[in-house]
């Protein structure tokens, strides 16, 4: 399960990118849902505040759980309470750049891994092209048909 520090991502992201780049709460989590899927990871973004009053951008996000801490309370906190809350804390990967995060995945034997690095990887993932597949007929030879028609072609016998 990977567990992102939203508001932490997106600095990281304009940090890196520039304002050229500037990306969106509900793009980042359309971008990372497709790093999920192609990982098979399941992951959640917490986000400081409320939120936007019309989550429905957020909608449809596939393998990525979108949450919001709330008023009283910070991104921080709530990850803080996620990892010590977990029954099997190794299993977790924290993305965020904060000391504080860091520290308490640390604690508790999770993966840690820092905003920058995990939008670098996330890239890295998306704009690899997909392996061509291989034509059957490479690992399997040609039919009896096919062999007999490229005999009768070069005019050999069988």
């Amino acid at each position: 399960m990977v567990i992102i520090d939203g508001n932490n991502l997106l600095h990281a992201i304009y940090k890196t990118a520039g304002d050229s780049e500037s990306i969106s709460d509900v793009g980042l989590c359309r971008i990372v849902s497709r790093f999920l899927g192609l990982t098979g990871e399941k992951g959640e973004i917490i986000f400081d505040g409320s939120g936007p009053p019309d989550k429905s951008g957020f909608d449809n996000v596939a393998n990525l759980e979108v949450s919001f801490s709330g008023l009283g309370c910070d991104t921080d906190t709530v990850i803080e309470d996620k990892i010590r809350a977990s029954t099997a804390p190794r299993s977790l990967t924290i993305v965020s750049s904060d000391r504080r995060l860091r520290k308490a995945a640390s604690a508790r034997k999770a993966i840690s891994v820092k905003s920058e690095s995990f939008w670098i990887d996330l890239q890295r993932q998306l704009n690899r092209k997909a392996a061509v597949k291989e034509p059957a007929e490479k690992r399997q030879g040609i039919s009896d048909s096919e062999t007999k028609q490229w005999l009768d072609f070069f005019g050999l016998e069988q």
